[in-house]
């Protein structure tokens, strides 16, 4: 995902003709080597050393003034103990966009709290907060906190969950998963991972941010066995601290995020430019413009999504339906109460992962589409 080297910036050469959906790069050996260096010099590995420190304040100077970022395992570890933090009534229902990752649901269930599944925008994808005011009028028992997941990366409308949770006092939550990038304010709590697949990655991590001094300190004691600056468990808690590692591949990471960004929208340009002749191809708002992500998720002709990927993978060419049919179509939450999900259930016939890498090279990106445009001329 990300480069370090002159050599490193021509495009992979695959070993087979296969096009993978996705080819994740974190920081080469050479540049995170002066990093673990000094970490060696220190002799600390874990448990908040210099190099985590450093990442987290790294990450905190993304936000405004006054925000806190506390690392995590990963971000479904970060979204669960967010609610934890929260201090939501156990068994109360959590409002959650079905359209998205399993891992939302997980979370919620994980904190001891029931998902409640509504459906989405048809044109961003997203929950809305009129969706969830009417929930609160509507819902089996009482909504204790609600999740907002920017999908794919792209950023909701931030000003309308904020007056939401102004005006009802309910608490929010964005799954800000995929959205590194776009991620730059923290007044309603944002959890972001840091997974290898996203855009800047440690290989497993994830990380809150808030502008909440209360709710970051709750946070961080949950991460480590409910210690509060002492070896003294004050709360009944966990073990997801990041450790030193992961650390210093996050600096090596962000010490190329600017030029790796750019590689990233440079990709996704060619990709918009070598699409432009299908119009029935519909790329989320802003991507590749104003924003970057590490995949490219298409809206296809309604109901076309599986003849296409099986068309796609003829001809050697993997794609990947990320969410799928939404969360609620999982086993894992059978019994988990929801609304009406009639855009989920056509968006999970519609929209289809296509091959997406920070260095994917010309002739891959047109070997895609011309192999699109042939699967949309035979439907």
């Amino acid at each position: 995902m990300f480069v370090h080297s002159a050599s490193a910036h021509r495009p992979i050469e695959r070993l087979s003709q296969v096009i993978p959906a996705a080819c994740p790069r974190l920081p080469d050996a050479d540049a995170v080597l002066p990093y673990l260096r000094r970490m060696d010099a220190a002799r600390t590995y874990s448990n908040f050393g210099p190099l985590l420190t450093a990442f987290e304040a790294r990450l905190a100077e993304r936000f405004e003034t006054g925000t806190a970022v506390v690392t995590c395992v990963n971000a479904t570890q970060a979204l669960t103990l967010t609610l934890q933090a929260l201090d939501l009534p156990k068994g109360g229902l959590v409002a959650i966009p079905s359209y998205t990752f399993v891992a939302t649901a997980h979370a919620v269930v994980a904190a001891g709290l029931i998902p409640l599944f509504l459906d989405v925008d048809p044109e961003d994808w997203m929950l809305r907060p009129a969706t969830v005011r009417e929930a609160l009028k509507q819902a089996p028992g009482p909504i204790a906190a609600t999740i907002v997941v920017a999908a794919f990366g792209a950023m909701p409308d931030l000003d309308g969950w904020r007056a939401l949770r102004d005006e009802t006092g309910l608490p929010v939550v964005l799954d800000a998963a995929a959205a590194f990038d776009t991620a730059r304010t923290a007044d309603i709590p944002t959890v972001v991972s840091l997974h290898a697949t996203k855009v800047l990655g440690v290989g497993e991590g994830g990380f809150l941010a808030t502008t909440n001094a209360g709710l970051a300190a709750r946070l961080r004691q949950l991460t480590t066995f409910g210690f509060r600056g002492a070896r003294v468990s004050d709360i009944a808690a966990t073990n997801a601290k990041l450790s030193e590692y992961a650390g210093a591949v996050g600096l090596a990471a962000l010490d190329t995020w600017d030029s790796d960004r750019l590689r990233f929208l440079r990709t996704a340009r060619l990709v918009r430019a070598a699409m432009t002749y299908l119009p029935e191809i519909r790329f989320q708002s802003g991507w590749g413009d104003d924003w970057v992500t590490s995949v490219c998720s298409v809206r296809l002709p309604d109901g076309s999504v599986g003849a296409i990927e099986r068309s796609l993978q003829d001809q050697d060419i993997q794609t990947r339906r990320w969410w799928d049919r939404g969360c609620h179509a999982n086993p894992a939450f059978n019994e988990c109460p929801r609304g009406d999900l009639q855009v989920t259930e056509t968006l999970g016939r519609s929209v289809l992962g296509l091959p997406f890498a920070v260095d994917m090279g010309e002739h891959e990106i047109s070997r895609v589409a011309a192999a699109l445009g042939s699967a949309l001329a035979s439907l």
